[in-house]
């Protein structure tokens, strides 16, 4: 057991922090509804980045696996530069295309590797059972960084788009530097010398062994496809807002106020998960996916006063899920195909969001964002009532 493990959490912590300082999250709707995009365009574009990830999750959770997640995360800094900078300058659809696909990219890069190093970690440390508590301290940075980075963004966008992209440029730049000081768990360290004269081969059976314990392990399938749908939902709200409350006349600083308010209370449902599951267990799940299911259907009231409470119950119930979620799945998977089965729930998160964002911003160009989230709040209602009545228990104790 090497102590400087313990290291990694820290620097992780420093690394989300000032990952999540990138403040194009919060501007990029309005930002290409500035360019001349529809919401149809837009839902496209969104349509693209998940179809990248489809086609990238996968392998980069491999390659993380096999040469080391530390390089995989570095690379994943130099993609969103990239990206952010052809942001900068581009005004045509298919420019925007490829600065997303690149953003896809290097989020797939980071997506399993930060959190199988982090696990790995703790688990050579023989503190696993800590992770539930260090996680959620994880999901709480992401919150305070983004709450930060909503009002920048917000002031930025309100004077110029321009810097508010150089900003994010810097930001993805310093994101790396947590992450050179970083040290391979023993897992991940070993995993990039196995069968260095065969590597292709060595990737085809790490494919191979991952699926082979999604089809003996149904219980890792249904969270997966249980949770990918909720926080779906959720991300198109989040997205989408930033363009229902500028059609209510809202300044992009008033629009980043909400946001912050929202964060406040994301942050909340981040540092409360774990006292949550402790005092409420499984029925978490249910109470937080209803609860999002129903701020969704608020949205449809067309009262902007409404929709705000709502929107901050579901940033709180929605950071409140990820820690749940992420036990969950660790709980049942081996270290050494952790990072490639963690790329698959992303994976199948892209899909939903290939089928949900471009659908959703076509119905809304023709009939306005707030029946579409009312709509998707009603099927999500239907969806989680109906799943969990299945056996008439919540979605973790089917497993």
């Amino acid at each position: 057991m090497n102590p400087n493990l313990r290291r990694n959490i820290k620097l992780d912590y420093l690394n989300t922090f000032i990952t999540n300082l990138n403040m194009q999250s919060f501007v990029w709707v309005l930002y290409l509804t500035y360019c001349h995009m529809s919401l149809m365009q837009i839902g496209i574009l969104e349509g693209i980045y998940h179809a990248t990830g489809i086609l990238f999750e996968i392998p980069s959770g491999a390659l993380a696996d096999l040469v080391g997640r530390k390089r995989s995360m570095i690379l994943s800094r130099i993609c969103v530069t990239v990206s952010c900078i052809i942001m900068m300058f581009s005004r045509s659809f298919w420019l925007f295309a490829v600065s997303f696909v690149l953003q896809a990219l290097g989020n797939n890069l980071n997506s399993g590797s930060e959190e199988a190093l982090v696990y790995d970690s703790m688990k050579c440390l023989s503190e696993e059972n800590m992770y539930r508590k260090v996680n959620g301290r994880i999901n709480m940075l992401i919150e305070i960084s983004q709450a930060i980075a909503t009002v920048a963004g917000g002031i930025l966008a309100e004077y110029s788009y321009f810097w508010c992209y150089a900003a994010c440029v810097v930001i993805s730049l310093l994101a790396v530097l947590p992450v050179l000081f970083m040290i391979e768990p023993p897992v991940a360290a070993n995993s990039g010398k196995k069968e260095p004269l065969d590597g292709f081969r060595t990737v085809i059976r790490h494919f191979e062994v991952s699926f082979e314990i999604l089809a003996g392990d149904l219980r890792i399938l249904k969270i997966i496809t249980y949770f990918s749908i909720v926080f779906a939902s959720y991300t198109l709200l989040f997205f989408y807002s930033q363009q229902y409350y500028s059609d209510f006349g809202y300044s992009k600083i008033e629009i980043s106020v909400i946001f912050l308010l929202a964060g406040i209370f994301s942050c909340f449902g981040a540092l409360l998960s774990n006292r949550l599951y402790c005092r409420l267990g499984e029925k978490i799940s249910v109470i937080s996916s209803l609860s999002i299911a129903m701020t969704l259907i608020c949205f449809g009231f067309r009262k902007p006063a409404i929709s705000i409470v709502a929107f901050v119950i579901a940033g709180f119930f929605n950071s409140a899920l990820y820690p749940v979620e992420s036990e969950a799945l660790n709980a049942l998977i081996p270290s050494e195909q952790r990072a490639t089965l963690i790329s698959v729930n992303s994976m199948l998160f892209s899909v939903m969001m290939i089928v949900m964002f471009p659908i959703a911003g076509a119905l809304a160009d023709q009939w306005g964002l707030p029946c579409i989230l009312r709509m998707l709040g009603i099927l999500l209602l239907l969806f989680v009532s109906g799943w969990n009545k299945i056996g008439h228990r919540p979605v973790l104790s089917v497993f």
